[in-house]
């Protein structure tokens, strides 16, 4: 018997929206299969049946591929923005096809953002369970208590919201500033500020250098990086799922 899929899941495959996005779609009755309109994202299909987005077949699958981006300040991680502010995907090179971010980094937030065309990797890899490290480099103003930066490798609750574990390190300090290095794996929104606000600091800057494998290292902000396909292979395995 040939596996079938959730019908989500083959749309985010082929690099037309993310998954979340394509569960939408499904709701807002703008998906059919086999000429009949969906009701539900809880659908599976085979690799026979005819896939249609707003009247349109659905494309088909590319290869999975990877990029490294070094996201200015100023930028929203969006595709569309209500409040018309200029976009992270309007300022990447007219050749790339449409891309997915992997995460997200806030308006006044920089450094590395991993684009890909392929919607299901891109939810697979945001997910806890990956237990990527995402490491960042933060400005911070404010006293700075040691002893609360070392407690929060236990974990934190702010407003109700429970954060998991987070390494801090003094990288240097000086009488108005100082500079952090912060790890963590869960990577919630707003996660860095909020528990530093809760902390009694103020976030001057923020700048993330890694996710899991994948590193900032020289990349010129604003610069977009291909990752090798070999590479790729090497660090997901079967997450890429071609």
């Amino acid at each position: 018997m040939e596996k079938t899929q959730r019908i989500a899941k083959v749309i985010a495959r082929s690099g037309l929206c993310s998954r979340r996005e394509a569960e939408e779609l499904v709701k807002q009755g703008r998906v059919e299969v086999n000429k009949e309109v969906l009701e539900s994202p809880a659908f599976n299909v085979s690799s026979g049946d005819d896939i249609r987005v707003d009247g349109e077949k659905l494309p088909s699958k590319a290869k999975t591929r990877l990029w490294l981006y070094h996201k200015p300040t100023g930028l929203i991680t969006t595709h569309k923005d209500e409040k018309q502010r200029k976009t992270v995907f309007e300022t990447l090179p007219d050749n790339m096809p449409r891309v997915i971010s992997i995460g997200r980094l806030d308006l006044n937030s920089e450094g590395l953002l991993i684009l890909t065309n392929d919607g299901e990797l891109s939810r697979n890899l945001e997910l806890p369970s990956t237990k990527w490290v995402r490491r960042y480099k933060v400005k911070v103003t404010g006293f700075v208590d040691e002893k609360k930066l070392a407690d929060l490798k236990n974990g934190i609750e702010v407003d109700g919201i429970k954060y998991g574990s987070i390494d801090v390190q003094i990288e240097n300090q000086s009488k108005s500033i100082t500079w952090l290095l912060v790890s963590l794996t869960e990577g919630k929104n707003r996660e860095i500020r909020r528990v530093m606000a809760h902390l009694g600091l103020t976030v001057a800057r923020l700048i993330r250098l890694s996710y899991g494998p994948f590193q900032l290292g020289n990349l010129k902000r604003g610069g977009v990086k291909e990752v090798p396909y070999k590479t790729l292979k090497e660090q997901l395995g079967k997450l890429l799922g071609d």
